[in-house]
């Protein structure tokens, strides 16, 4: 073989190793900067997408119960609500005993396959970290807000179980979360949808193919995670259409489901506060606890 062929091979070895070593560095000062009790964030670049912005914020609970969720923010795939849909609901969960892993994935710009690829490594990074996390890898789930819960259904219904001879461990974990929690979440990317979370998500000349593959209401199978699902009646940027078509998705292929409709609040649920947002979360809660045999 031409020298040129083992210069290549070598230097792409020395890249992936390297890379690889950056990944472990950045758990290590996860790991260290959580026992300082400071939230570490931690980079989704990976050998196969090495050039990826997406990040993670880990905020373990003081006294965990071994859950964790990775948390999506809304933002109608062109921005992120980090600070109620994100870090706010991570500390919400860390005074339950459940760990929250705040997802701030790569929009995608006309790419739909970019956050998708965000969402299962921040699950897989998750489940391998389990161990030193204090976790339960049979206990991590996912939920999302908006834009942020067509994310949290897409992880829910296109996983795969890893890859055993995966040369990084992360990859050999699981990237199908054990449960969702989708709250006044885009669903379709048919006449339901979010106008501007389709058109960001897909592009402006979506094919049909993507359409229907994005659509998760479509993409449903018996292996989808128990999902809970919280709109408000009336909700009209997303319309809570969107819910009920997942949740009768989820009960025709027998999937443990419960779909909550408040009476009123609108998107984003009267701003994040009051009786409606108050509602989601504490059936939320009851609803993991019993699913999970929480304490």
């Amino acid at each position: 073989m031409p020298s040129e062929f083992f210069l290549v091979r070598s230097l792409w070895k020395c890249t992936a190793s390297s890379l690889a070593l950056l990944v472990v560095l950045g758990l290590s000062h996860a790991r260290a900067a959580e026992a300082n009790g400071e939230p570490e964030r931690i980079s989704l670049r990976s050998e196969q997408n090495p050039e990826s912005k997406g990040t993670i914020t880990v905020h373990l609970a003081d006294k965990g119960n071994g859950a964790a969720v990775v948390i999506c923010p809304g933002g109608g795939y062109g921005g992120l609500v980090t600070g109620a849909e994100g870090h706010g609901i991570a500390s919400w969960l860390n005074d339950h005993g459940i760990a929250g892993i705040v997802l701030e994935y790569e929009l995608p710009s006309g790419r739909p396959f970019v956050p998708l690829r965000d969402a299962q490594r921040a699950i897989r990074i998750t489940r391998s970290q389990a161990q030193a996390w204090k976790l339960d890898p049979t206990r991590i789930g996912i939920m999302g807000f908006s834009a942020g819960g067509h994310l949290a259904s897409t992880a829910g219904t296109h996983f795969d179980a890893g890859s055993p001879q995966a040369e990084d461990p992360i990859d050999r974990a699981s990237c199908r979360p054990d449960f969702m929690i989708l709250i006044y979440p885009v669903i379709s990317m048919g006449e339901l949808t979010h106008g501007g979370s389709k058109r960001n998500l897909l592009g402006t000349e979506p094919t049909a193919e993507n359409v229907k593959l994005f659509s998760n209401e479509i993409q449903v199978t018996k292996d989808t995670p128990p999902t809970f699902l919280a709109h408000a009646a009336d909700d009209r940027v997303v319309v809570p259409e969107n819910s009920r078509a997942m949740y009768q998705a989820l009960q025709a292929h027998g999937v443990t489901s419960k779909y909550l409709e408040l009476p009123r609040g609108g998107h984003g649920l009267n701003g994040y506060q009051g009786p409606m947002w108050d509602a989601w979360q504490n059936e939320s809660l009851a609803w993991l606890r019993a699913e999970l045999e929480l304490p």
